[in-house]
């Protein structure tokens, strides 16, 4: 059964802002998709590359198998290790590169507070890549990701560790790389950015200290501790995805950004809370979270394929 069968309705609340709610939603089988190694290089920079039978989608947490979807877009991803800067002062990210099918575009994701290595992560970049695009998923906690076994009550403590200005140092880099490998070449005139919950937030802070215009639009998945005092530099349109049930990032914040970013537009889906879109935990978020990658999908082909 595909999800394309299942309705979804519509309620308008500003030019560019809407609810989103929908029926409940058969949970689907969620077999682990497999992989094929297929070479790998040096230990600084080594490749990987994925072949599968099928597309993926993400569901519960998991990567689900997708029937009747055109393989020559979703064939081969190739994953490549980066060791990005100066050895003594560098950042270890992954690179997602789409081999067929290929629009030339990077994309730049950040990361919610469990890191670059975390499996729903890569399952999200992995999937981004398979429409054709090219994803730097960098090591924002420089190898001291959050885990889920540390006491809450730390949890303070272990943000404070994280130095913001290290990591937007490393972001800078991470950017750098990117125009280097993508602009610099003539492959793309503009990159894009994702982030997710802590990484959603940082979004709005790279987007407003893009003073060379790098990036074209960016998108925001749930965005935490965002500062409403950056807005005004944002020149680029941005796409917030949350849910009507998540305490870290209100929806009243999202309005109030939204009248200030010239071309943002802001998709709020009903009864859902935080990390809905790439940590689905029930049927219901499965299919929310396969609604908000298309979503997000129909956004970065117009802003990074179309419009280049």
């Amino acid at each position: 059964m595909g999800l394309t069968s299942v309705p979804f309705f519509y309620a308008s609340i500003t030019s560019s802002s809407v609810f989103l709610t929908k029926p409940f939603l058969p949970r689907l089988a969620s077999p682990k998709l497999q992989f094929s190694i297929i070479h790998r290089v040096n230990s600084l920079r080594s490749s990987i590359s994925f072949v599968k039978d099928t597309c993926c989608k993400v569901f519960c947490s998991q990567v689900k198998v997708e029937d009747n979807v055109d393989d020559e877009a979703c064939e081969l991803v190739n994953g490549v290790e980066l060791n990005i800067g100066e050895e003594v002062d560098s950042v270890n990210a992954y690179l997602f590169k789409a081999v067929k099918n290929n629009n030339g575009a990077g994309i730049l994701l950040l990361s919610d507070i469990f890191g670059f290595e975390d499996s729903s992560t890569r399952d999200f970049a992995y999937r981004v890549a398979c429409n054709g695009y090219n994803v730097l998923v960098p090591d924002l906690f420089r190898g001291d990701p959050w885990t889920k076994d540390k006491p809450k009550a730390l949890f303070e403590q272990w943000l404070v560790a994280q130095n913001p200005q290290r990591v937007a140092k490393d972001i800078a880099m991470s950017t750098k790389w990117m125009v280097d490998e993508f602009i610099a070449a003539g492959i793309s005139k503009k990159l894009g950015i994702i982030g997710f919950c802590f990484g959603g937030g940082l979004l709005m802070d790279v987007l407003a200290q893009d003073k060379d215009g790098f990036y074209g639009m960016g998108v925001s998945f749930y965005g935490t501790r965002i500062d409403p005092s950056v807005v005004a530099n944002i020149e680029v349109p941005v796409l917030f995805i949350a849910g009507d049930n998540d305490p870290l990032c209100p929806v009243s914040v999202l309005q109030d950004i939204d009248k200030r970013i010239k071309g943002s537009r802001v998709v709020i889906f009903k009864a859902r809370g935080h990390g809905f879109a790439h940590r689905p935990e029930s049927p219901e978020e499965d299919g929310d979270a396969e609604q908000a990658f298309m979503i997000m999908k129909n956004w970065l082909y117009e802003g990074l394929v179309v419009d280049d």
